[in-house]
């Protein structure tokens, strides 16, 4: 299981690495627009992790329902699931389109900085439903015990989005004009909508959940509004984390926010790559409790432990191998990948505690634990990250700061659910 969802979980952050690497070595603006894609990848993440938790949450109940042998009762809840957080994305759209520019303002964009981010946000966020809806299917493929059909997904998706950002980018002379970070924008889109066309296709085809939502709401609906709510709040906690870091960023220049970007973009692959196994935690975990099965469940966490630092140091020495190569290929500005190696090394050292925090936050949504989940990480944002970085800060030591607040941030994550989880489950698994 955990395979496939890694290769599907890559996709998001593909979108936007591609969209870092190949505008970064555009002729034209590369730095401007970089640190342009940084600023607007942030405020985008954001936007998709608060309204994409309906994937953690349809996956919880599905694979509960399934391991009690009781799908049937939950058929009708992603259609209405789906329905409701798509609507709710149309309405963001219309609320922040015509407010791009004061919005990433607050992000300390002025000048050409911000215009490329208004430019390129007011095109990419017409992706933003058709990302929703690939999320809420991939959720209930999840609970589903699938994960074969979202890569599929995901590597079509990743796939298109490569080939028409060369193709929009750079144009082809005398049949597409180069459209630079525009061009980045509407590739994007398209790759979006390919994903959300296929996502359609296969849960049609390949199950018999339907994908029209019909009244009355399941009675389940009413935990899935909760648990929507739970992680609602737990996602703003993990933003403002991320908003501090793109305002730093961005406050100390142009070369900062722009190694900045390709640094917060790497190390969001290393989580997607990491959440392969996050999502097996997910996955597996709730049709453990849904059978009362707390020896497996404990079982699984052990594995999981191991796993997780396994794939976390076997990233870090990937990427320390390719340490010089990497950042070549997504600047050439001199100044930029100065910065960039100054501070990669801190992304490279966190990845086995990134691991076990990413596939504990899986493990807990599996057994459907969102309360625990929003106090950790809004404990984690508040009482940690921000003093840390503002600390930092006040010591001029730039993106170094940053990072330093990025590592302890994710230890005061990952440490609190391993503490919880070992302390409920020892204890079940010995009266099992």
């Amino acid at each position: 299981m955990a395979i496939p969802a890694l290769i599907a979980g890559v996709s998001e952050p593909i979108l936007s690495l591609t969209d870092a690497a190949i505008i970064g070595n555009m002729e034209q603006n590369a730095t401007t627009s970089l640190a342009a894609v940084g600023i607007v990848t942030t405020f985008l993440s954001m936007l998709i992790w608060v309204l994409g938790q309906t994937r953690s949450a349809i996956s919880s109940i599905i694979s509960q329902y399934l391991g009690a042998g009781n799908v049937e009762a939950v058929k009708n809840l992603p259609a209405q699931a789906i329905f409701v957080i798509t609507t709710l994305s149309l309405v963001i759209i219309a609320i922040t389109y015509p407010l791009a520019s004061h919005i990433f303002k607050l992000y300390n964009a002025s000048g050409d900085i911000l215009n490329y981010s208004v430019d390129y946000y007011q095109i990419r966020v017409f992706g933003f439903p058709f990302t929703l809806f690939t999320i809420a299917v991939f959720g209930t493929f999840r609970g589903l015990q699938n994960t074969y059909f979202p890569m599929l997904i995901a590597i079509s998706g990743a796939l298109a989005n490569i080939i028409l950002d060369f193709v929009f980018v750079y144009g082809i002379e005398g049949i597409i004009p180069a459209m630079h970070i525009k061009g980045a924008a509407y590739a994007s889109v398209l790759a979006q909508l390919i994903m959300a066309l296929l996502s359609a296709y296969y849960l049609l085809k390949k199950t018999d959940i339907p994908l029209i939502a019909k009244l009355p709401f399941n009675p389940e609906m009413k935990r899935f509004t909760l648990m929507i709510l739970n992680l609602f709040i737990r996602t703003i906690a993990l933003n403002i984390a991320l908003y501090f870091g793109t305002s730093f960023a961005t406050k100390y220049g142009e070369s900062y926010i722009a190694a900045y970007t390709i640094a917060i973009n790497l190390w969001f692959l290393g989580a997607f790559l990491i959440d392969g196994y996050a999502s097996a935690g997910n996955i597996l975990s709730g049709k453990l409790l849904g059978a009362k099965d707390y020896k497996s469940l404990l079982e699984l966490s052990n594995k999981l432990i191991k796993y997780g630092i396994v794939v976390g140091l076997f990233i870090g020495i990937i990427g320390a191998v390719f340490y010089y190569p990497l950042g070549n290929l997504f600047s050439n500005d001199e100044a930029v990948l100065t910065e960039f190696y100054n501070v990669f090394w801190i992304v490279l050292a966190m990845q086995p505690l990134c691991a076990l925090a990413f596939i504990f936050d899986g493990v807990f949504k599996g057994l459907g634990k969102m309360k625990y989940l929003r106090n950790v990480l809004v404990f984690s944002t508040l009482l940690v990250f921000v003093p840390i970085i503002f600390w930092a800060d006040a010591l001029d030591y730039k993106l170094y700061g940053i990072f330093i607040a990025f590592t302890f941030w994710m230890i005061a994550r990952g440490l609190p659910l391993i503490i919880k989880f070992r302390k409920t489950f020892i204890t079940l698994a010995q009266n099992n």
